[in-house]
């Protein structure tokens, strides 16, 4: 049974080892003083623990479906906290891109607690869990960086890992005192589980669909992000610091995935497609013309930021009513092709602006949110979704 303690718990799980993603980034400059190795040398850690996160939820979080995962959640939150003990004591770059590298792999964590959050609930309000437990993933997001930063310039960067090493350890314990055991609901073997997931995504109309929608709307997403920077240097004159206020947006969609998830299981899918990829579509129409101004950017990055987020819990809610036998799988299917989609976005808005400004980027992201309208609402589901390929 899912109580409002364990909620809570499950939420601060989530946030805390999403965190463990980006803990680097803020104190690259750090990183690469200590360990003399040159900036761009640096930019090898991040890259290694984004590596090891997609391979992790390809991997890894399909094990959901034939495990128990109170066990697996357990050991993958024992062997990340090892894995940030080594990055803290990292003598070299070879030694902390390992370290990285294992720590992106083992911390798919909130992708095998979704789908439990939904099955202790019994398959009730899953739009209201998902909600919940997004939020404090997209928390641990935000504070991630910010904390890194501040941890970092006052004691130094080891000490960003020793500090996530304590939080682990924190809600490790409660883990194990709360959490209760969660049997599979599939018996098969590892090779075979992982040559079902292309049947899993081909084989069901819903799960194709809203695996393609993520792909355009990670889109529309990796294209702002990743130019966001170059807009508001070239446009405005302002630097990074004021690029990492942009960041704070994060906020408002932690604060708001919950009402999406609530907003779903009462008005169905499609309504809820329907509200939130318009203002992702509004939000690339106000980026579109921010140049002239600061304010319709600032209005842009919370409409889109708000509006991807909660597509995202509307799609896991629709992916969570399918067979429970299947949730992982389908949580790394949606996963790894929303991470495609926002790397595509990453690289093209970056190629577009250089080649043709904000102009271009911004025709990729009002482009990517209409082609994404339209094919989530077809697929998602009036009343409850069809069953999954078995």
């Amino acid at each position: 049974m899912l109580t409002r303690r364990l909620t809570a718990v499950l939420a601060a799980t989530c946030a805390v080892t999403s965190s463990n993603i980006y803990l680097i980034q803020p104190v690259l400059g750090q990183v690469a003083a200590d360990l003399r190795i040159g900036e761009g040398a640096a930019g090898i850690m991040p890259t290694a623990t984004q590596l090891g996160y997609a391979g992790g939820i390809l991997l890894l979080v399909p094990l959901g479906d034939i495990r128990n995962r109170r066990p697996l959640i357990l050991a993958m939150m024992a062997a990340t906290t090892l894995a940030l003990a080594a990055a803290a004591l990292a003598p070299s770059m070879g030694w902390l891109a390992a370290a990285g590298f294992a720590i992106g792999l083992l911390t798919p964590i909130p992708q095998i607690v979704l789908p439990l959050g939904v099955a202790l609930a019994g398959g009730e309000r899953s739009g209201h869990v998902v909600g919940i437990l997004q939020g404090g993933l997209l928390v641990g997001l935000l504070a991630s960086r910010a904390y890194a930063g501040a941890v970092g310039q006052i004691i130094g960067w080891r000490a960003v890992y020793w500090c996530s090493v304590a939080m682990m350890v924190i809600v490790g314990v409660m883990l194990l005192r709360m959490l209760p055991s969660a049997p599979p609901r599939a018996r098969i073997g590892y090779p075979a589980l992982l040559r079902t997931l292309p049947k899993l995504l081909l084989g069901n109309k819903t799960v194709l669909g809203v695996c393609a929608a993520s792909v355009v709307v990670g889109v529309a997403f990796g294209a702002f992000w990743n130019t966001l920077s170059f807009v508001l240097l070239h446009e405005f004159g302002l630097g990074p610091a004021v690029v990492g206020l942009f960041g704070l947006v994060a906020a408002a969609s932690a604060l708001t995935s919950p009402m999406a998830g609530r907003f779903t299981d009462r008005f169905g899918p499609r309504l809820g497609q329907l509200t939130l990829l318009i203002l992702v579509l509004l939000g690339w129409t106000a980026l579109a013309v921010g140049p002239h101004w600061i304010g319709w950017f600032v209005i842009g990055t919370v409409l889109l930021d708000i509006g991807v987020w909660g597509n995202q819990v509307v799609n896991q809610a629709v992916l969570f009513g399918l067979d429970a036998a299947h949730h992982n799988r389908l949580n790394t299917l949606y996963f790894f092709t929303r991470f495609l989609g926002i790397a595509a976005g990453s690289a093209f808005g970056a190629q577009l602006w250089e080649d043709g400004g904000w102009t271009a980027v911004s025709a990729l992201g009002l482009l990517a949110a209409a082609v994404a309208l339209p094919a989530a609402i077809l697929v998602a589901p009036r009343r409850e979704p069809a069953p999954a390929p078995r």
